[in-house]
């Protein structure tokens, strides 16, 4: 998934846990200029340097998965969570025309990559 919008806010990243880090930031999403939505994503682990680059204002592109998580409190009443967790950021850039840019800003995932897309190596 992914949206376009400007980045409100950002925050430092915070250490959770020994092992677990993460950072949050807030994107004015406008799908309807008139009614703007206010969208906080995370960043973890490795992923909180993304926003180094970034500063408040911007115009970006996130990509982002969607997480739901189910827990069940002490008292035994079950409740849900909704993350949205980024796992890239392009700057939206609309002063600059499109030169043909950086073929490496839309590149799949290297574990996508299956090879130069020659060979078949399906069995039928």
């Amino acid at each position: 998934m992914n949206i376009k919008g400007k980045i409100l806010e950002v925050k430092d990243t915070a250490q959770v846990t020994e092992t677990f880090k993460k950072r949050e930031f807030v994107v004015e999403y406008a799908d309807n200029p008139q009614y703007p939505e206010f969208v906080k994503f995370e960043l973890i682990q490795d992923r909180c340097d993304l926003l180094n680059d970034f500063k408040v204002g911007q115009e970006v592109e996130v990509h982002f998965n969607l997480r739901g998580r189910k827990w069940t409190d002490p008292q035994g009443e079950v409740k849900y969570f909704n993350s949205l967790q980024a796992w890239r950021i392009d700057s939206v850039s609309s002063a600059v025309p499109d030169q043909g840019g950086d073929p490496g800003a839309t590149e799949e995932p290297a574990w996508l990559n299956t090879g130069d897309g020659d060979d078949d190596d399906l069995p039928f």
